[in-house]
């Protein structure tokens, strides 16, 4: 831990990626109504599925709810329904539940920008938020929204209802550039309130908006890809999100060094699997792939349960310790391959039900713009 983080490296890496494959997903629907009933059965599913496990061992007394859920049940109910409990100064059902908090904030704002067709100058968003993060640092309020209990009950209502209405008004195509300059306007909510109390995981609102500029560093390398920017713009807006997260965080006293090795070991990561980006993937790696979100949401509540099972478990000898992790890591993974299997895979299939049917030719049209042509369309699709 004292050269490098691999939570943080996780994490960033999971942005990084995010952030180059939702644009990919949005535009290839070429509709916002598409792209929000496929986000929508995608990732909800599994999460309410987690939820559901938490609360069944809770009732078993294996587990116990966060503190502050059981302090503030109420906000917590509207904060977990829009994904978003950590920039309302709650900790999840499921401690990892923090980062989709900045993945359902991102495609907000992604959403907003195509409404208003902002969307190709990502790498003026991606380089703009870093400097904001680094120029304003410690000056931004980290709770301006939600630093009192009644703060955060009003803040947790308010933002179910914009992200439900601005839900409703992309699936009914109605107010879509309302629901755009609304889902734009998301950004103010880490800026200001990304950490509102000590239970936020993020550690101040500029390293909130540092995780946001992360996500669309990786939407820079995908239009840089299929030739929607140019190199230079593309490596300069690169640069400076890489600088902002390493000296905003040297500025700030976070872990100075090891922030630097952690994100050194991202950009290498992502290199590589953007260099290899043609070649066929193994079998092993898709299936992981495959089950990655289940493991992410659920290996967490696992882990608890087993350090309540065998306690003091870090005392026991070498090779008991060495059996027991083998078989966490065997009951994970299949936990996570049912979750995929049972409650995933469903959910995917019944947004491809609601969507099915050919786009009006409008939509195609804009699906083209959106995507590109040419040697842009032929890396898209081998993508």
């Amino acid at each position: 831990m004292r050269h490098i983080d691999l939570g943080k490296y996780g994490v960033l890496l999971f942005f990084l990626v995010s952030g180059y494959v939702i644009p990919m997903s949005l535009e290839r629907h070429g509709s916002l109504r598409r792209f929000w009933i496929g986000r929508l059965c995608r990732i909800y599913p599994a999460y309410l599925a987690a939820i559901a496990v938490v609360a069944l061992l809770a009732a078993t007394g294996l587990l116990s709810w966060p503190a502050s859920l059981r302090a503030e049940t109420v906000t917590g109910v509207l904060a977990h329904a829009t994904m978003t409990p950590d920039l309302l100064g709650l900790r999840g059902a499921v401690r990892v539940f923090w980062t989709l908090a900045y993945e359902m904030t991102f495609y907000l704002v992604v959403a907003g920008l195509f409404a208003w067709r902002l969307h190709r100058h990502s790498h003026w968003w991606a380089a703009g938020i870093a400097l904001g993060a680094l120029l304003a640092g410690d000056r931004l309020p980290d709770d301006l929204l939600g630093g009192t209990f009644a703060d955060r009950r009003l803040l947790a209502a308010a933002l179910l209802v914009v992200v439900a209405l601005s839900v409703t008004a992309y699936l009914q195509r109605r107010l879509v550039l309302v629901a755009g300059a609304a889902g734009i306007a998301m950004l103010i909510v880490p800026a200001l309130n990304g950490h509102a109390s000590r239970n936020s995981t993020v550690v101040a609102s500029w390293q909130g908006l540092l995780f946001l500029a992360v996500m669309f560093a990786g939407t820079v390398v995908y239009r840089a890809q299929h030739g929607q920017i140019g190199r230079a713009p593309a490596i300069a807006s690169l640069s400076v999100v890489t600088l902002g997260v390493i000296v905003a965080h040297a500025i700030n006293g976070v872990a100075p060094r090891t922030w630097v090795v952690t994100v050194a070991a991202v950009a290498a990561t992502f290199l590589l699997a953007y260099g290899l980006r043609q070649r066929t993937v193994p079998f092993v790696w898709t299936w992981l792939g495959q089950i990655s979100y289940s493991l992410y949401l659920l290996h967490a509540v696992l882990l608890l349960v087993l350090t309540r099972l065998v306690p003091d478990l870090g005392t026991r000898p070498p090779l008991i310790r060495l059996l027991i992790g083998l078989l966490y890591l065997t009951v994970a993974l299949t936990v996570a391959w049912l979750s995929y299997r049972m409650v995933e895979l469903p959910g995917q299939a019944l947004g491809r039900r609601l969507t099915a049917g050919p786009l009006p030719a409008a939509r195609v049209a804009t699906q083209r713009a959106a995507s590109g042509t040419g040697r842009g369309e032929n890396a898209r699709q081998s993508v």
